[in-house]
């Protein structure tokens, strides 16, 4: 049985403007789908929650990094174990790289076991002078272009829960197996540098890295294992009816995932996502793209993080490769001047996107190595930590971003693409960027 604390911690946003919320054409079928998710387990508990706030302290604090990634939409159709065990080693590998190059432990959150809710640039879709709903995530509707797909039906969302609970499995499985350890994952980026075009660069980082004895520091808390899960907290209706009251301490915590992060479009100070996440006691992180203001991103601060947590708030920043030098100082000399402990995450994904002359999305990976290392120069260059990765990969073969030491190229990508939203890095791909972001910091560009 819920408590009624539990319950009501989660609705007080209902009486503000959120956007970005689907119109659910049938009240009934709504109600019937939250009260089966309000009376279903956690997926998350608050013990988690909280250990993972402690990781992400010691980040915002520049004695950790954090590398977050996974899938730009999960899809209900392709739960598969062999992807989520592929995607939940590449993150590990990168846990290895980064951490080396950082000289630092390393904290690894996956984009996995819940996110299937996607923002929207409009509200519908024209094809051939039909217009549908847009493509929402497989929370909301389907990605076939019909009638039927592409209208909202909220039992998706309990889908969506039997979903993540069935990949959190998998995830707490691979963690405790034999192919998550820092060993393994080393062998994995072995492998990969045999076949790269870059071997002879990619093979003496990897002798220094067995050298060194490994990625995780010496602090002793890091386990290679250890891997938390994160998503938008996009669906306030999903995300309201799964949270839930510590029995210890009666604080609400989303029972969805142990981090939650709030989009570029939903973080209205006066909105209904950031009134959410102000009563929620997990660690929680926010999209800043280059429209914000220093005094807004203080307001927002401040809302969601009135008792200055370090761990608390973690900031990720996706400016674009041409803007990030040029807008990112002014906020992180503001923030670092105020004393603010939030933690300064880079996505280099979402700024870079751009359309492929066959008319899918794409990103070059050029732009995305471009934005990692602006990023690097503007946060080490001012004296403040640079604390993490956010990235859209897979462990699969795909060719959705072009580029990289295997030299996609935009004719490559019709026959390899999978994703329903946007491009991702694959393995091979990420861990390039690994390597030549790892390069230019070894190097000491970022002085």
């Amino acid at each position: 049985m819920v408590d009624v604390p539990s319950i009501r911690a989660g609705q007080t946003w209902r009486s503000l403007p959120a956007k970005q919320q689907p119109q659910w054409p049938d009240p009934a079928a709504l109600d019937a789908a939250v009260d089966s998710l309000t009376g279903s387990l956690p997926l998350v508990v608050p013990r988690e929650c909280d250990l993972l706030k402690k990781r992400l302290a010691a980040v915002a604090q520049g004695e950790a990094f954090l590398v977050q990634g996974g899938d730009c939409a999960e899809s209900l159709d392709a739960v598969n174990a062999m992807s989520i065990s592929r995607s939940a080693s590449t993150l590990q590998q990168l846990a290895t790289v980064f951490g080396y190059m950082m000289s630092l432990p390393v904290v690894t959150v996956g984009r996995m076991a819940g996110q299937y809710a996607k923002p929207r640039s409009a509200t519908t879709e024209t094809r051939d002078g039909i217009e549908l709903p847009a493509y929402r995530g497989d929370a909301v509707n389907g990605f076939a272009f019909t009638t039927a797909a592409r209208t909202p039906d909220p039992h998706r969302m309990v889908r969506v829960y039997n979903a993540s609970a069935a990949t959190l499995n998998l995830v707490r499985a691979f963690g405790t197996g034999e192919s998550a350890s820092a060993g393994q994952a080393l062998e994995n980026i072995k492998k990969f540098a045999v076949d790269s075009p870059d071997r002879a660069r990619h093979e003496r980082l990897i002798a220094e890295i067995e050298e060194a004895g490994g990625f995780t520091g010496t602090d002793g808390w890091h386990t290679p294992g250890e891997l938390f899960m994160s998503h938008e907290g996009l669906l306030l209706d999903y995300e309201a009816a799964l949270t839930r009251a510590d029995s210890d301490t009666g604080r609400a915590y989303a029972t969805s995932g142990h981090l939650l992060w709030i989009g570029e479009r939903t973080r209205q100070l006066d909105g209904a996502h950031v009134e959410y996440f102000s009563g929620i006691s997990n660690p929680i992180a926010v999209k800043i793209g280059p429209t914000v203001d220093q005094d807004e991103l203080l307001r927002l601060i401040e809302r969601l993080d009135p008792r200055r947590e370090p761990g608390r708030l973690t900031l990720v920043a996706r400016m674009g490769a041409g803007k990030v030098r040029a807008v990112l100082p002014g906020l992180v000399e503001r923030v670092t001047a105020e004393g603010l402990p939030v933690a300064w995450v880079s996505d280099p994904m979402h700024g870079n996107t751009i359309s492929a002359p066959c008319g899918r999305k794409t990103r070059r990976f050029d732009d995305i190595l471009d934005e990692l290392s602006g990023f690097f120069e503007v946060v080490a260059g001012l004296g403040a930590h640079p604390g993490g990765v956010h990235l859209e990969l897979t462990g699969d073969d795909v060719a959705e971003c072009v580029g990289g030491g295997a030299g996609l190229g935009f004719e490559d990508l019709p026959g390899g693409y999978r994703s329903v939203c946007d491009p991702r890095l694959n393995r091979e791909q990420s861990l390039d960027l690994a390597f030549r972001l790892a390069d230019l910091v070894r190097a000491r560009t970022f002085g």
